[in-house]
């Protein structure tokens, strides 16, 4: 197929739509929309969760997923939106502690452009001589261990950081309510969309205890009004700073394993082999996260929430991705949607922040139960156990004037310790 050339297809139910297919533009547009819907919720999050502006994350994921798209040729369907695997990293280079812009922005940027460069140099490697390397050096246990111990470093911030008063606490235990009755008590489009909704009726609650009762700090919806329609985002620039790019660069590791699992889930659904694409989806993805991080946007992943899309439509055109990703550019240069973003509470923030980094840590799980993961074999259960609890009780070491903390000690300590106690033969 060429680049931008797609098979129109009529719409049957239940027929499957091929990357290089699509269907006719209206429902392409309208797919493509729904796509931004499904990335929205966690683009967002990620910015406003290390203070960054939500606004160049959005505009970044859009033309991140327009150079990855450019790179694999049109023949991988995927959406790149802000990793949560620099969550903690960046708040640890930054000493940011939640609400508000992140003063030290610059080194976290630096630190992401490095990432960028890392991963970029892994895809081009993977091009020369194919996946199996990365394969054997980060097993499914190992893989488990560091995502599922992202989500658990991250525990502190929304408890400790993220509700001020007694009244914010219990905010957030209405909203992770608010998410979880989403979660199980709909379906559909409004299920797949439970952060996002879970989030609006948690702020509409928060409004009227606040706005409405005098119990909180009322919503200030000041911003909103006086923001205009279009404008340009907040760029930042990057401040390269050794320790800040040792600290974030590893992350390249646990997008290597997303990545890897989201191109082999792909090629599952669309019954197309898709791996001599691998090193073109790393280099595409690197090099999307240093464009991301030398403007002030996000690290940038494939998307799950977009693949649970592709999986419930069937439908795999990557043309909706190129539709959706001009729909994100275009919000991003909306000052007035930066600032609807920036009115959501601290504490409803918080309340999801609990629900995302939980989820977070049972995808790690999950990775275990997929791949049956044998924890009867001593070797998977020592570098589990020890991963898990370096991670979440942030184990630091010191080199010279650099500190490697908890979610670094435990990527590189799940590698090497897989590495040194795996029964050869």
């Amino acid at each position: 197929m060429g680049l931008m050339s797609w098979r129109e297809v009529r719409a049957t139910p239940g027929a499957v739509v091929a990357p290089d297919e699509r269907l006719p533009w209206p429902q392409t547009a309208v797919l493509g929309i729904q796509h931004v819907i499904a990335m929205f919720g966690a683009t967002v999050l990620a910015p406003l969760l290390m203070g960054f502006d939500p606004n160049v994350a959005i505009l970044m994921s859009g033309v991140g997923t327009l150079i990855f798209f450019v790179i694999v040729g049109g023949q991988v369907p995927s959406y790149l939106g802000s990793s949560f695997a620099f969550i903690g990293v960046v708040i640890a280079a930054t000493g940011y502690a939640g609400g508000g812009a992140n003063a030290n922005i610059g080194l976290a940027l630096g630190g992401i452009i490095a990432c960028g460069v890392l991963y970029t140099l892994i895809g081009a490697v993977v091009m020369a001589t194919g996946t199996g390397w990365i394969e054997k050096l980060m097993p499914p246990v190992v893989t488990g261990a560091v995502v599922a111990v992202i989500g658990l470093n991250l525990a502190g911030i929304p408890i400790k950081n993220m509700a001020p008063t007694g009244f914010d606490a219990w905010m957030q235990a209405v909203t992770f309510l608010c998410v979880g009755l989403v979660a199980v008590r709909t379906s559909g489009m409004v299920q797949r969309l439970l952060i996002l909704v879970g989030l609006i009726v948690a702020s509409l609650v928060y409004a009227v205890l606040t706005n409405g009762l005098g119990l909180g700090k009322p919503i200030d919806l000041s911003g909103l009004a006086n923001a205009a329609w279009f404008g340009l985002p907040n760029f930042a620039a990057p401040v390269f700073d050794a320790n800040a790019m040792l600290l974030i660069a590893p992350v390249a590791l646990i997008l290597v394993a997303e990545n890897l699992g989201h191109v082999k889930a792909v090629s599952a659904m669309t019954g197309r082999n898709l791996d001599p694409y691998m090193g073109r989806a790393f280099v595409g993805d690197g090099i999307a996260t240093m464009v991301s991080g030398g403007a002030g946007g996000t690290g940038v992943t494939t998307y799950a929430e977009n693949i649970g899309v592709m999986a419930a439509t069937k439908i795999y055109s990557t043309a909706m991705f190129v539709v959706a990703a001009l729909v994100a550019v275009l919000l991003g240069f909306s000052p007035k949607f930066g600032a609807l973003i920036q009115a959501i509470p601290l504490a409803v923030m918080g309340g999801v922040s609990i629900v995302v980094f939980g989820l977070i840590a049972i995808a790690g799980a999950k990775i275990w139960v997929d791949n049956k993961v044998d924890f009867s074999d001593p070797t998977n259960l020592v570098v589990a156990a020890i991963t898990l609890v370096l991670g979440t009780g942030d184990y630091t070491l010191k080199f010279g004037g650099f500190a490697l903390g908890g979610i670094g000690t435990a990527t590189f300590g799940a590698i090497l310790l897989y590495a040194l106690l795996r029964r050869r033969g």
